[in-house]
C-alpha cells in the first residue's frame, strides 16, 4: 500500500478542522490568517481592506465555552477500581494514573486535552503502545524487570489519522497515522532538518517509516521498523477513538454564529471609528482647491454651503443588538444560555426556577460527555490489562456531580439510604467507597485503592 496516501474523508474535512482550530485559538493565530475570515466587502479598495486586516480582532466565545465544560467535567477526577488478586497490577495502574504518556502527564491531564480536542474536532485518538521489544523474555518477571510490560499512551488529533479502514461493526482494521518531527542535534544549512513519519498498525503488526524534508520528492518513505504491537494478542489496533454525536460537537454546532460575529463586530469597530473622523462636504458650483484642516480656514462665495457629514447611528444600534443576539445565541446552541445573560444583559428577566431548569439541560449534557469518557477509559484500561495479563476487574465511575458545594447532600442521600436498613454489605461498602472517592478526588490512584481495598476488608468480612 501507499503510506503516504489519505484517505477522501480526511481530504475533505481538512480545511474545516484547520478553520475550528483557529477558531478555538484565537487571539494571534487567528490575527495572522485575518484573510481566510474577514469578508472582503464589495469593490472594497485593497488598501482598505488591508487596513481593516491590520485592525482585525476577535471576541472568542466558543474557545471559553469549550475550556468551561473541560474544567467543569473535571473538576472531580474519575473513580478507577481494580480488584482482583494481582498486587503488581494494582500498582502498575496506581503509577499509570500519575504518569501515563512516560512524560509526567497525569491520564486525568490526557483524558482533558483529549476531550477539549474532542469538543473542536469532532473525534481525538489515543495510542496505547509498548516499549519496543530487543529479545523475547523468558518469565513475565523478566518482562517487568526490563520495562517491556509499562504501557504507555499517545494522544493523537483527528489530523494525525491520514487514512484507515473500518469493518462492518464500525471498529479499525489498520490505521495510519502520520507526524512531523525535528531531528533532535542535526543542523544542515544552519537549520534544523525536519522528517515526517508515518505509522500502520493493523490488528497485529505495526510498521514505522519515514522521510526527511530534504529528499527528492518522488522518493518514497523509508521502512525504518516493524514488529509486533502490544494488542497483537487481542487482535485488534492500538487505537481507540473519543466522539462525539452532531448534537454534542460544541464547535461544529457554533463555528458559523462565531464567524457571522466576528465580520460584524469587526464592520461595526471599523465603521465606529471612521465616524470619528468627519468628512467635510462643500456645496458649491466652482472649483474646490482649498485645504481644510484643523489650523486652516476657507474662504465661501455668499450662495456656497459647506458642512460636516457624520452617521445618525440607527445602524449602529442595530448592529449592536445584533452583536448582543449572535452572542446569546452562540451560547444558546452550547447549553449555556443562562452565562450568556449578564447582569447588564437586555435579555428577558428569568424566574429562580426558569434558570435552574437552563441550568439542569447544561448538567445533562455535561453527564452525557461523562458517560462518553468513562467508556472510553474502561475500553483503554481494560485493554491494556489484558495485554498484561493482570486479570484485574476494572471500572470507571463518577464524572457526574459537577458543583462541588453539593458534597453535603450526596452525604445526605447516602444517610437516608443507608437508614433504610438494607441488609447489604456489598451496598454499603459501595456507598462508602463512593463517597470516599468523591471527597478525595485529587489524591493520588495509589491512596484511593488502599481506601478502598480497606473499606472492602472493614465491611464484607
Amino acid at each position: 500500500m501507499d503510506i503516504t496516501r489519505e484517505h477522501p474523508e480526511f481530504v475533505r474535512r481538512q480545511r474545516t478542522l484547520s478553520k475550528y482550530r483557529d477558531l478555538y485559538a484565537g487571539g494571534e493565530q487567528l490575527r495572522v490568517r485575518g484573510r481566510e475570515y474577514l469578508e472582503m466587502r464589495q469593490k472594497e479598495p485593497p488598501d482598505v481592506y488591508q487596513e481593516r486586516l491590520e485592525r482585525v480582532f476577535y471576541e472568542n466565545y466558543i474557545g471559553s465555552i469549550i475550556d468551561w465544560y473541560a474544567a467543569t467535567l473535571f473538576k472531580r477526577e474519575p473513580v478507577m477500581t481494580f480488584e482482583g488478586p494481582n498486587e503488581d497490577g494494582r500498582r502498575f495502574f496506581s503509577e499509570f494514573a500519575d504518569d501515563c504518556d512516560l512524560r509526567g502527564t497525569s491520564l486525568t491531564g490526557l483524558l482533558r486535552q483529549q476531550f477539549i480536542s474532542t469538543l473542536v474536532h469532532g473525534r481525538s485518538y489515543i495510542l496505547v503502545d509498548f516499549p519496543r521489544r530487543t529479545f523475547r523474555p523468558a518469565s513475565r518477571a523478566e518482562e517487568d524487570a526490563f520495562g517491556m510490560s509499562r504501557a504507555y499512551l499517545v494522544d493523537h488529533t483527528t489530523e494525525d489519522l491520514i487514512n484507515w479502514s473500518t469493518n462492518e461493526r464500525g471498529s479499525f482494521d489498520w490505521v495510519v497515522l502520520r507526524h512531523s518531527i525535528e531531528e533532535s542535534g542535526v543542523i544542515e544549512g544552519g537549520e534544523r532538518v525536519k522528517q515526517t513519519r508515518w505509522l500502520y498498525y493493523d490488528r497485529e503488526r505495526y510498521r514505522t517509516y519515514s522521510k526527511r524534508d530534504g529528499d527528492a520528492e518522488d522518493e518514497k518513505p523509508k521502512l525504518i521498523d516493524e514488529g509486533e504491537h502490544g494488542l497483537a494478542q487481542q487482535s485488534r489496533v492500538p487505537l481507540f477513538e473519543l466522539k462525539l454525536s452532531e448534537g454534542l460537537w460544541l464547535m461544529n454546532k457554533a463555528a458559523l454564529l462565531q464567524l457571522e460575529h466576528f465580520n460584524k463586530s469587526n464592520a461595526l469597530s471599523w465603521a465606529l471609528t471612521m465616524g470619528l473622523f468627519a468628512m467635510p462636504v462643500v456645496y458649491s458650483d466652482k472649483d474646490w482647491k482649498q485645504l481644510v484642516g484643523e489650523t486652516y480656514y476657507i474662504q465661501l462665495g455668499q450662495q456656497d454651503r459647506f458642512g460636516w457629514t457624520e452617521p445618525e447611528g440607527k445602524v449602529f444600534q442595530i448592529a449592536a443588538e445584533n452583536l448582543t443576539r449572535l452572542q446569546e445565541e452562540i451560547y444558546r446552541v452550547c447549553y449555556l444560555l443562562h452565562q450568556a445573560r449578564g447582569v447588564h444583559s437586555s435579555a428577558f428577566s428569568q424566574s429562580g426556577l426558569s434558570k435552574q431548569r437552563d441550568f439542569a439541560i447544561t448538567q445533562e449534557v455535561l453527564r452525557a460527555y461523562g458517560d462518553i469518557v468513562k467508556d472510553y477509559l474502561k475500553q483503554i484500561l481494560r485493554a491494556i490489562s489484558a495485554a498484561r495479563r493482570d486479570e484485574l476487574l476494572i471500572d470507571v465511575s463518577g464524572m457526574d456531580d459537577f458543583d462541588i458545594g453539593e458534597f453535603s447532600s450526596d452525604l445526605a442521600d447516602a444517610e437516608r439510604l443507608l437508614g433504610l436498613g438494607i441488609d447489604s454489605p456489598t451496598l454499603k461498602a459501595q456507598i462508602f467507597k463512593k463517597l470516599a472517592a468523591k471527597y478525595l478526588c485529587d489524591v493520588r490512584q495509589e491512596i484511593k485503592d488502599a481506601i478502598s481495598a480497606e473499606i472492602n476488608a472493614s465491611i464484607c468480612k
